[in-house]
């Protein structure tokens, strides 16, 4: 069985634009601020920075076509252990 994925979105990068929105609204939703943020397995919306949620299996392929096509570079999608498999370019 595949690994899980985690998914997080830097907010300070985020330029509202509504690709992962639109893409995977299971896994992302814009809060007040404009701003989008991953949302737990349950639906809770969380805003706290840095907060990382699993990527559903039926979502996966999704939510790496928001994280490359994110205009703001903000979506990370990384493997448990912190490889990052989709997203912007490291350091």
């Amino acid at each position: 069985m595949d690994e899980t994925l985690l998914v997080r979105v830097d907010q300070d990068l985020c330029t509202g634009d509504g690709l992962c929105v639109q893409l995977a609204p299971a896994v992302f939703e814009f809060d007040v601020d404009g701003l989008a943020y991953v949302k737990s397995p349950d639906g809770e919306l969380l805003t706290a920075p840095g907060a990382s949620v699993p990527v559903p299996s039926r979502c996966v392929k999704d939510v790496i076509e928001s994280a490359e096509g994110c205009p703001g570079d903000c979506i990370f999608v990384e493997k448990p252990d912190g490889t990052q498999v989709a997203g912007p370019p490291g350091d």
